[in-house]
């Protein structure tokens, strides 16, 4: 027959496996034995349960109240039975009677320790609910336990309990993983099944790049700089648009690093995928424009009623912009949130029966969008445009301490705009302007 040291020895290592503290332990045991002496005599039997971790010892004391005529024998004592315990025994006593955990049998002790488990895995749903329903893009890393079926289930580092899965739509099918192997993945959702919450992690999720990026990046940990907005051809091209609220921080320039280094952190950890990394604007027509790079984008016009842009590009820009398979526009149209249909300036023409590039009010004929300026960068663009300068005649007669005074402009960005004014004063020539982007 199992003792009751062993029993508690039992249940020690099964607080250990389940995180459990002691004091949750022993009310759970209590609860357990409880329900073990209501299967044996009846449901509402009354006891005392002291639980001695020292000397390993479980103390039991069933009370039943005696009184004159029986009617709840699993709380209750006849007066004649109770003189036999000891005869001073008078109605509305309580009898103390002791019970060696041994007498509860084989079936008592299962139904204890099913109490115990039932609490416990009551707990650890809380636990898991408690510690990741406010976590959902979050990276989170594991081991894989096993591949079955097209998911990948993961025991989490952290949490070695909770159910997780990679599901088949959410991994990146140029990845193979095998038992045992490391991996990283962002949590997408948590789900309520009737065996608890399961975690849900994908690898394939725009999700996954934002949560790469701001391990990466310390101004994002900081809350400087933020995503906005993302979108993921997966295995292929990712968009990412950002922002940053310090105007002396470039949002794009923080999400590359030092020659580099942080946005290929990224590229590494995806297998080689695309990276095009675009400042954010509130503007729908200036972050379409934004959203297509790396092509140059001459115009676009917006109709907030079908939210639909309307981007007109160079011929010679146009492929470019499309990108392969459509993948560029398409994912500037999921980046944006706004529908793109694109133009070459011949086909724009032809539809408008006019010149795409009638100045715009309050620019002259002949004068260049910032935009349009080669080697100017897109945060450098943005930040003359917060400023009030939106085209070429409105910089040229600039001093280089008058760009040293904007927000976001340091001494060697000073020199490389006045560079390239000069350019364009004595040659005239327009180049094209670059977006960030890493490859593999």
């Amino acid at each position: 027959m199992v003792g009751s040291a062993d029993i508690l020895k039992a249940f020690q290592e099964l607080s250990s496996s389940k995180q459990l503290d002691k004091s949750e332990l022993y009310d759970l045991l209590k609860d357990g034995i409880l329900a073990a002496l209501a299967k044996k005599y009846g449901p509402n039997v009354e006891a005392e349960v002291e639980i001695d971790d020292q000397k390993g010892a479980i103390k039991i004391i069933r009370l039943q109240t005696v009184v004159d005529e029986v009617t709840d024998p699993s709380r209750e004592i006849s007066v004649e039975e109770a003189r036999y315990e000891d005869p001073e025994f008078e109605v509305g006593d309580v009898l103390e009677k002791p019970i060696d955990f041994s007498e509860f049998g084989r079936m008592a002790v299962i139904a204890a320790k099913q109490k115990i488990i039932q609490r416990v895995r009551e707990g650890e749903r809380n636990r898991i609910k408690d510690e990741f329903a406010g976590r959902v893009g979050d990276l989170l890393s594991g081991e894989v336990q096993q591949v079955e079926r097209g998911k990948i289930v993961v025991i989490l580092a952290r949490f070695r309990e909770a159910e997780a899965i990679i599901p088949y739509r959410e991994q990146n099918h140029r990845e193979h993983y095998h038992q045992g192997e490391s991996v990283r993945a962002v949590l997408k959702r948590v789900e309520e099944t009737p065996k608890g919450p399961r975690l849900i992690l994908s690898r394939a999720d725009a999700l996954f790049v934002q949560a790469l990026f701001k391990l990466e990046v310390p101004e994002m940990q900081a809350g400087i700089v933020e995503i906005k907005a993302g979108a993921r051809e997966v295995g292929s091209r990712t968009k990412i648009a950002v922002f940053s609220r310090d105007d002396a921080v470039d949002p794009v320039g923080a999400c590359v690093g030092l020659k580099g280094s942080r946005v290929q952190a990224v590229v590494n950890e995806l297998g080689g995928e695309r990276i095009d990394i675009v400042p954010w604007s509130p503007d729908p027509e200036r972050f379409a424009k934004l959203a297509l790079a790396p092509a140059r984008v001459a115009r676009v016009f917006s109709d907030p009623a079908t939210r639909t842009i309307q981007a007109i590009v160079d011929d010679d820009q146009l492929s470019l912009a499309i990108g392969r398979n459509g993948q560029n526009v398409r994912l500037a149209s999921e980046l944006t949130g706004w529908k793109i249909d694109l133009f070459s300036s011949r086909e724009w023409m032809e539809k408008a029966g006019e010149s795409p590039f009638a100045p715009l009010p309050g620019e002259e004929e002949g004068d260049i969008a910032l935009s349009e300026i080669t080697g100017l960068e897109i945060a450098t663009v943005a930040v003359l445009e917060n400023a009030g300068f939106r085209t070429l005649n409105d910089i040229i007669d600039l001093e280089r301490d008058d760009l040293l005074k904007l927000p976001g402009i340091a001494p060697a960005e000073a020199d490389r705009i006045m560079s390239i004014l000069q350019e364009l004063t004595t040659e005239d020539e327009e180049q094209e302007p670059g977006a960030a982007s890493g490859h593999g």
